[in-house]
């Protein structure tokens, strides 16, 4: 197929440009509808899915404004000269300067069928749909590794929540039927700071020697998952403790370091001696320590739910239904951390008791007379 001028593009020695971005497919989707409507405006009305801006070429979206800007001509006259043509690139070029007449004649020419433009149209918003999702994942992944945020939780799930609606919204535009998820392989956990790394692991070291100097604190955290931790070993000793705590026994370095050899933490290489040291350096508040590791759960998450997204919105080869599918699929997974961040940062409900008033108790009679002498 030749090459077609792209909009803005001077006119003078376009064929000696070098096609060095080959466009879309969605791009020639675009100049077919626009095409269609220029050859037959009445076909506007199978173009209801979309607006100026589902297109993904500025000035097209330009040129589909002013279509539907002005009034349809009269089709004798519209078939007789150029009049309508004229006053929608006019009305364009307020907007996309680079348009012109020859490129209007272009799109004339290049558009198969102009009683196929709901598919057309149906093929641009398929495309809308896929870069509102995926500019709305790359917000959300950007959102939870943004350090300089005062409230990184908050502010990362009001972002899930806004892809959330994104997503709700595809659906309602492009109805379920019978399909897969997408083939799209998730995209690896990427590469944290080592800073970052360290400073997690820290964390984690404190909670666990401040559980086992607190084991009451251990019930009042069943929001803290193993899941939740970056060290394996760690997550292990907080699975120990936590059972230890379950079964009501004694909890101290020593019998943590036992039920560690029992589930096979020991194996791994851990040296026992350095076990007792880490656990025995308790500081500050096991929840709150508890908090700082489920906090960076949540962040973490987040993040690789927008990765996820966005891979399944870089395969072309996805359709609208498995968008929906996969992206639901991911956001669930956040859902499930977020449900224990909630009940870890909410405050706890108090319950306020009915005291009756009990009777007063008798006692020794009360008297303002001093205290009779005893005789001895």
């Amino acid at each position: 197929m030749p090459r077609t001028p792209a909009p803005d593009e001077p006119e003078d020695d376009l064929d000696d440009l070098p096609d060095t971005h080959p466009h879309q497919p969605v791009y020639y989707a675009e100049q077919a509808l626009l095409g269609a409507l220029l050859l037959e405006s009445h076909r506007l009305t199978d173009t209801a899915g979309i607006e100026p801006g589902s297109f993904s070429n500025y000035a097209h979206g330009a040129l589909f404004a002013a279509i539907r800007a002005l009034p349809a001509p009269d089709p004798n006259q519209h078939a007789q000269d150029t009049t309508w043509l004229n006053a929608v690139l006019t009305a364009a070029r307020e907007h996309a300067r680079g348009l012109t007449a020859s490129y209007l004649h272009t799109l004339i020419q290049v558009c198969p069928w102009p009683r196929h433009a709901s598919a057309y149209a149906r093929m641009i918003e398929t495309e809308h749909a896929r870069r509102t999702l995926r500019a709305h994942a790359e917000r959300l992944a950007l959102t939870a590794t943004d350090v300089t945020l005062p409230h990184p939780v908050p502010t990362t799930l009001a972002e899930a929540d806004a892809l959330a609606r994104i997503v709700d919204d595809i659906a309602a535009r492009f109805p379920a039927h019978t399909g897969s998820l997408p083939r799209t392989p998730a995209p690896p956990a990427s590469a944290t700071n080592s800073d970052n790394d360290e400073e997690a692991a820290e964390e984690e070291r404190l909670l666990l020697a401040t559980a086992t100097a607190h084991p009451a604190d251990i019930e009042q955290m069943r929001w803290l998952s193993t899941d939740d931790f970056t060290h394996p070993l760690h997550a292990g000793l907080w699975q120990c403790l936590t059972a230890l705590a379950r079964r009501r026994a004694l909890v101290d370095p020593v019998t943590v370091l036992w039920e560690a050899q029992q589930r096979g933490l020991l194996a791994s290489g851990a040296e026992p001696a350095k076990l007792l040291d880490l656990l025995g350096a308790p500081a500050g508040s096991a929840e709150y320590w508890g908090e700082r590791i489920l906090q960076r759960s949540v962040l973490a998450t987040a993040h690789q739910v927008g990765l996820r997204i966005e891979a399944f919105t870089d395969n072309p080869a996805t359709t609208p239904y498995q968008l929906i599918l996969g992206s639901r699929r991911a956001l669930a997974d956040l859902s499930a951390v977020r449900a224990r961040w909630h009940h870890a940062t909410s405050p706890a409900p108090t319950t306020t008791r009915t005291r009756t008033t009990a009777p007063p108790r008798a006692g020794p009679p009360q008297t303002t007379a001093p205290p009779a002498r005893i005789s001895r």
